[in-house]
């Protein structure tokens, strides 16, 4: 018997304010179609923004169905997207941003489990890191450098 450790490393900002224009201009973009989530029963919206490697942004909100496994979360929507509309385009970064009309959610929300595998698909397709930053409605925001990162322990192809 071994032990394995896995150490994952993020970086938190205080506040949107402290990343680059770019950046920021990322998940301003996540804000902002935010306010498009379909969220009618968990009245939690989130927002995600990708940006691909010839600067061309595509941005996805969650979308609900009465039938619960039938809505899908806003990171895959918009990385879904992508497969079908910009095949072969890296993807260079992630922002993703949640709130809820019950709550005030000012801490980093990263991906929900599924998306994360569903990003990890996309990262170990494209054989280089997805960069990602995550954040709540306001407040402090987290970088990690790819998804792995996030999900250390993952099922891939080489899994299989």
């Amino acid at each position: 018997m071994k032990k394995i450790e896995i150490v994952t490393t993020f970086l938190e900002y205080d506040s949107l304010a402290e990343l680059t224009v770019a950046d920021q201009e990322l998940m301003n973009r996540a804000i902002e179609v935010r306010k498009n989530a379909y969220a009618p029963y968990s009245k939690f919206r989130v927002g995600a923004a990708i940006l691909l490697e010839d600067g061309t942004v595509v941005v996805g909100s969650n979308q609900e169905n009465a039938a619960f496994p039938s809505g899908l979360c806003a990171e895959r929507t918009a990385i879904f997207y992508v497969g079908a509309n910009y095949p072969g385009k890296r993807i260079v970064k992630m922002a993703i941003t949640a709130s809820s009309d019950l709550k005030i959610t000012n801490s980093p929300i990263p991906p929900c489990g599924a998306c994360r595998q569903s990003i990890l698909e996309y990262e170990v397709k494209q054989d280089t890191p997805i960069e990602m930053y995550f954040m709540g409605a306001e407040g402090k925001v987290c970088y990690s450098p790819s998804l792995v990162n996030i999900l250390p322990f993952h099922f891939d192809k080489d899994s299989m």
